[in-house]
């Protein structure tokens, strides 16, 4: 195993880690606003590293590139989804948890 594979290994055992964790929130958080913080932060930066795991095991640049690019476009629909979904909640008169 040379140090890339190792370091890929790294990445996506990392990402996968914070996608587990993302998982938990969503699961355990008690009303919406805190699992779409938790789903949402989790998620991207989980998937920011598998991401950069992949990428450390692509051949070209190009290859890396497309990677990051459709993790860009993740983010920013991640970001906007979640927004339209409190934004939802909100209109709707879902409170805020409180304890």
């Amino acid at each position: 195993m040379n140090p890339n594979d190792t370091l890929s290994t790294a990445l996506l055992i990392a990402g996968a880690i914070f996608f587990l964790a993302g998982t938990v929130g969503l699961l355990r958080f008690p009303d919406v606003y805190t699992r779409l913080h938790a789903i949402t932060k989790a998620d991207n930066v989980g998937l920011g590293l598998v991401v950069m795991g992949l990428a450390v095991q692509a051949e070209t640049w190009a290859e890396a590139g497309k990677l990051l690019l459709i993790w860009c476009l993740v983010l920013l629909a991640g970001a906007s989804v979640s927004h339209l979904i409190a934004r939802g909640a909100l209109t709707r008169g879902i409170k805020l948890w409180r304890r």
